[in-house]
Order: C-alpha cells, then structure tokens, then sequence
C-alpha cells in the first residue's frame, strides 16, 4: 500500500486501525477512533484488561468523564474490538503502539516492551502499512532502535512501511478532553508521512496538528515535560527558603505571578506519574554520547524526587516539638495516586515517603478512594494516630469532618504537602504546610 493508497483509506475511513498498549493513552485513543468510524483493533498482554474492554468495561478506575460511556458505545458497535493476538494485526493499515517506556534507577530507558513490541509487530505487519510511536522516547530513539528493528523483518522503510511519531499529550482524569483539544507534534520519517498522519489525526484531534521530523517530535515531548519537572523544582527550593526565612511561598507565588510574564509553579510534596519523573532522563539520555555536561535537569529531579523526604523531615520536626517518638508512632497518610481524584500510582511521592517512615520505626496506614489497595474506611483510619499527612487533593479530603478526627487521634497534627488552605483548623491542630513559616506553628 502506498503513501497515496493509505491516504484514500484515511480519507473514507475504511483503513483498518490497531492501538498496541490499552493503558491511560491506547484505550482512549483506540476508543476515540473507534467512535469516529474506524474499524480499531486493540492489543494487550495483559487478559484481564482485554476480557474487561471486551465486555464493555473501562479498566481505567480514576475519574475520566465521559470515558465508560464511550467503551460501552463503541463495543456496541463492534467498531473496537481488543485481543492479545498479534497475528491479528496482519490486516492492519495503520498500528499506533502506546507502551510503557520507564527509566531504571540509573536513569536508563528501559524500552524491554517497545523491543518486544517491535519485534512481534515485524513477524506480522503487512506491506505499506504505517506504524506510529506514540509513548514518550528519548530523542534518537526513532532511528536509533524502532528503525532498526522493524527493518529487520526485511521490509524497508519508507518503501515497504512508513514509519512516525506522535506523542501523546494527556493526564489522567482528562483523557479524552486533552486527546481532543491539545495540540500535537506529528513526526514523520519524510514529510510525506508526516502530512499523512495530520490526515489521520484530524480525525479525533480538534486543535493544531504541527507537522515535523521524528527527531523534533521526540525533543518536543521530553522538553516540554523537563521544563515542568525544572519549574516545579524552582517552586519546591522556594518553598524551603520561605520555611527557612519565615514566610509563606503560597502568598510570595501569588504575588511573583502579578509580574507579567511570570508563572511560578506549584511547590509541595513531590512530582508523579509516568511523564514527569522519567521523561527529563529520557531528554538528557539522547545526548549521552555528546560532550554536554548537563547540570539544570539532573539538578531539578533530585529536589523534586527529594520532597517526601522534606515532608519526612516535617513531620519529625513537628513530633519533636511535641516530645513524640517517631519510632513507635502512628501516622495516616492521605492520598497515594500521584494526581487528585487518580487511581494512578506511577511514581507516587506517597511511596517514597511512606517506604521513609515505615524505615524510621513509624505504623502507616494509607488512605486513598480512588486506590482499590488503599479504600478502607478514613475514620477507622485515623484512630489512634499522633499525625496525618496530606500528600495529594482529593476532591472527598476537602468534606472530611475534621471534628469528628480530632477525637479518633492521639496527637493533633497535620503536615499539609499540597495547602489545602487548613488555617481554619488551627484551634484545633498543629497544622504544618510545605512552604510556610515554621515560626507561625
């Protein structure tokens, strides 16, 4: 099939697609295509998440307006169709991979399910289909790896498959909105493909499709997720300074952002989640080779990935001003998804921090409704505890009846690493925010 040929298919939408990967990104993508007239097949190795997408169920426990109903419909209509066999993917036109693309401690991308992708997908892929990369890789990674492996099943680039990629740009509890209304990068191996996967994408995503090479589409992803991870890093090392001086970070942000052309970010407890942890060790892997001593990126992720244990140090300070032995104590911990109203865990700053506290001899319990592990009853919780730990805003924290709370705990204490704005509780409770003043405690 040709450049000209798969044009047609997209055209009329009568190209088969398929989505590799049924994760945060693959469901909804495949979801959305489905529900815009294309024939999506979905492939998981997983078999629970297959039989549960089969049967009309969103395997996706957070929040996601509008995602459930969507499922439902599109198994109605047999448009989306999910399976574990790739063999199935011998008719395919066009194959999206959404697969996990981690780092290990030593900052190295671990592409175990991308190769392993890869390498199913040649055994099966038919002639002139197009194949695009849409997880997060660092840059090079096109030509370096996926390249090279599908080649090896003896079919050519750009004669006998065409090759692109196109990162997502999502969060979990907004999926389908932000894969309808975000812009994209769309990297293509010539700009031929590029301008066909525009035609491809026009089909679910109703914001600016920018045409590319593959190279600026994996710079543009890392960058744009690095300059989060350095601006949040620059919030959270203001934050000590305002404890350390005396002030409150949260009216200094407010009033830092009046300036025009300022957008200080948010401090608190930690950065989460599968993008912003990993993709800056991903921007800075692609330059491994270079003579380029990166200072500002590794930097940012050590004070980020340092925040639990800031909140660790909080909470012992507060015990000490108390005479409290954090060994032997009992602590509950609110939130473990790395996002408000989540059920995702990926990289959790609450993980770090409750592995810290369990070392240092202290009972956690953990709370959390939107984590299946961690949905147990809050007040029966909270009983018995000499402190609580907010790590993330959930919207069920903002009704929860403080009164009744103060009567379940030992010790009044709340070290708060999101500010949920607790001043009100001061009559009854130590309250400890992250960038505020310990002297005001």
């Amino acid at each position: 099939m040709s450049i000209s040929r798969l044009r047609k298919v997209i055209a009329n939408q009568s190209a088969k697609l398929a989505v590799i990967g049924l994760g945060y990104v693959g469901l909804p993508v495949a979801a959305l295509f489905s529900e815009n007239g294309f024939d999506v097949l979905g492939v998981d190795v997983k078999p629970e998440r297959v039989e549960k997408i089969n049967s009309g169920v969103s395997p996706i426990e957070g929040n996601e307006p509008g995602l459930n109903e969507l499922i439902a419909t599109v198994l109605e209509t047999r448009k989306l169709k999910a399976t574990t066999d790739y063999q199935e993917l011998g008719d395919r036109d066009i194959i999206l991979i959404d697969v996990e693309t981690p780092v290990d401690e030593h900052h190295i991308p671990q592409y175990d399910a991308l190769r392993s992708v890869l390498t199913d997908l040649r055994r099966v892929m038919k002639p002139g289909v197009l194949i695009i990369v849409e997880s997060t890789i660092a840059p090079g990674t096109m030509n370096s790896l996926v390249k090279p492996y599908l080649e090896k099943g003896g079919l050519k680039i750009n004669q006998d498959f065409f090759l692109g990629n196109c990162p997502e740009r999502v969060m979990p509890g907004k999926l389908l909105t932000n894969l309808e209304t975000l812009s994209r990068v769309v990297g293509g191996a010539t700009p031929e493909t590029a301008h066909l996967m525009v035609s491809l994408y026009q089909n679910i995503v109703k914001a600016d499709l920018d045409p590319v090479d593959m190279i600026t589409a994996e710079l543009v992803k890392t960058v744009e997720n690095t300059y989060r991870d350095v601006q949040i890093a620059f919030a959270n090392e203001v934050a000590l300074i305002s404890e350390a001086l005396g002030a409150d970070v949260w009216k200094v942000r407010e009033l830092v952002n009046k300036s025009p052309y300022r957008n200080m970010h948010l401090p608190g407890a930690g950065v989460g989640g599968h993008c912003i942890p990993k993709d800056p060790w991903l921007l800075a892997y692609g330059v491994r080779d270079k003579e380029i001593d990166l200072k500002l990126i590794p930097a940012a992720r050590w004070i980020n990935d340092h925040m639990p244990l800031h909140l660790a140090k909080m909470l012992e300070n507060a015990f000490k001003a108390n005479h409290i032995n954090t060994i032997g104590s009992k602590v509950l911990v609110l939130g473990y998804a790395y996002l408000e109203n989540s059920d995702d865990t990926r990289n959790s700053p609450s993980q770090t921090l409750v592995l810290l506290l369990r070392n240092r001899g202290v009972e956690v319990k953990v709370h959390d409704p939107w984590v299946a592990e961690f949905q147990g009853d809050l007040y029966d919780l909270a009983s018995g505890c000499d402190a609580i730990i907010i790590m993330v805003k959930h919207s069920e924290y903002f009704d929860m009846d403080w009164k009744r709370i103060r009567k379940l705990v030992r010790n009044p204490i709340i070290v708060d690493g999101r500010n949920m704005d607790l001043n009100h509780l001061k009559q009854d409770y130590e309250v400890f925010c992250v960038g505020k003043s310990y002297i005001d405690q």
